[in-house]
């Protein structure tokens, strides 16, 4: 079941709940986009924890649909969803929930979410996703879909250096390694372990992709930001998953990401702790 929102506000954000206390363990990726935009514009929201197993039932009661699909064609219901009482609105998908507060508040907080900026990066994606996005429609910000698709993959495709860390509700743990085995049609949980030789080649392939990654930060000077000292949407995408790095990466590897590339993505985790807070 869902855990009631901590405090009133006409929006309330569902993300999933990890290893209590859940406020500071919860390392979703694309909860936190829903969590940056939210906090960048400023406008009053409570968050309510759902249970992994709990997900997919929460999920249809919000009256959502999957958004997603495993490879076998069956459902994938995932978070986050946001739900809007005053207008009477609720949203299941994170890149579907930027396009609506920009939309809906679109003077609050800190300005546009999704301003005009070249996004130019691709992720050469060699890796079949068990569990593929959807085709969903741009809401006419198209470069900044791309730019979540691709980031989403780059990122996707060096999960495996972060499962074993993931901050699991003992609660429900075991039923949700036996998904997560379920899922991924392998033998067992310790088939994620990721070690030796196999976790230096993942771990030199994510330092390369973060490395092109940063050649799209570091051509405005000004920084930590895209667009230098004004956060954006496309910030907190690569935010997100900074994140999850964060709570489930060894820390010392965790370091290493920071420091990577002249330390780049260190700046803008530490930047975006503006728009971080818990609610």
């Amino acid at each position: 079941m869902a855990t009631p929102p901590a405090s009133s506000g006409a929006i309330v954000l569902y993300d999933i709940a990890h290893r209590p206390p859940v406020a500071e363990t919860c390392c979703s990726p694309n909860p936190w986009k829903a969590r940056f935009a939210l906090n960048f514009k400023g406008v009053p929201y409570s968050t309510s924890w759902v249970r992994m197993p709990d997900i997919a039932k929460v999920r249809r009661e919000l009256g959502q649909t999957a958004g997603r699909k495993f490879a076998d064609g069956t459902d994938f219901y995932t978070l986050p969803v946001m739900q809007d009482a005053a207008a009477g609105a609720t949203v299941g998908d994170s890149f579907d929930i930027a396009v609506y507060l920009q939309r809906t508040y679109p003077d609050s907080g800190d300005g546009h979410l999704l301003p005009a900026q070249n996004l130019d990066y691709t992720f050469n994606q060699s890796v079949v996703f068990p569990v593929p996005l959807s085709e969903r429609p741009d809401g006419g910000f198209a470069e900044y879909a791309r730019f979540n698709t691709n980031v989403d993959a780059a990122f996707t495709t060096h999960v495996p250096l972060m499962v074993d860390g993931l901050p699991l509700d003992p609660a429900t743990a075991d039923e949700t390694k036996a998904e997560f085995v379920r899922r991924a049609g392998v033998g067992s949980w310790d088939d994620f372990t990721l070690s030796g030789e196999a976790r230096g080649r993942l771990t030199e392939s994510f330092r390369g992709m973060l490395g092109d990654l940063a050649k799209l930060f570091l051509e405005n000077t000004d920084g930590p930001f895209l667009l230098g000292q004004r956060a954006s949407y496309a910030d907190f995408i690569v935010g997100a998953w900074l994140r999850m790095a964060q709570a489930t990466l060894p820390k010392p590897e965790w370091e290493d990401v920071r420091r990577w590339h002249g330390g780049v993505f260190g700046r803008l985790h530490d930047a975006l702790e503006a728009y971080a807070q818990v609610k």
